[in-house]
């Protein structure tokens, strides 16, 4: 499959400025760098963007993260490898993704088990990941971004 067009954040630098901005900034603020990789391949891993999981599967692995915790992570309710600060973080992510999938998206449960684990910087920074990959989940969705390809 060919991609429709050029990423559309590299069609218009200052988009791509932007954006990389933001995702730089998710990793000022105290976050280990694992959970936010383990979030970032999460919600790629709901929203079926083939570039995010790649990027994001190599990003956690280069960051530390070891095979068995990757290869769980889109069943990490039922495997024992992650903390519950992370579960806490994989939890918010999935409920930020799936935002139409209920009435509440982010139920008071998830969100007061997440700031239980990470103070209000901090969970500044998951909410800006999970924003940011959600955004290029979605222009890479759109537009049939390949996984392997560059964006530059």
């Amino acid at each position: 499959m060919q991609p429709r067009m050029n990423n559309p954040a590299t069609v218009i630098p200052d988009a791509m400025r932007a954006v990389q901005t933001l995702y730089k900034a998710s990793f000022s603020c105290g976050v280990p760098r694992e959970t936010l990789e383990l979030v970032h391949l999460r919600a790629s891993q709901i929203n079926g963007c083939g570039p995010c999981v790649d990027s994001g599967a190599r990003g956690a692995k280069k960051a530390g993260e070891s095979d068995e915790r990757l290869w769980a992570v889109a069943a990490w309710r039922e495997t024992p490898y992650y903390t519950d600060a992370e579960r806490a973080a994989l939890a918010l992510a999935e409920s930020a993704t799936r935002l139409a999938d209920r009435p509440d998206p982010v139920p008071d449960e998830i969100w007061d088990e997440a700031a239980g684990h990470y103070d209000e910087k901090q969970l500044a920074a998951l909410i800006l990941m999970i924003g940011v990959t959600n955004l290029f989940n979605r222009l890479n969705a759109t537009t049939r971004q390949q996984a392997g390809g560059s964006w530059g």
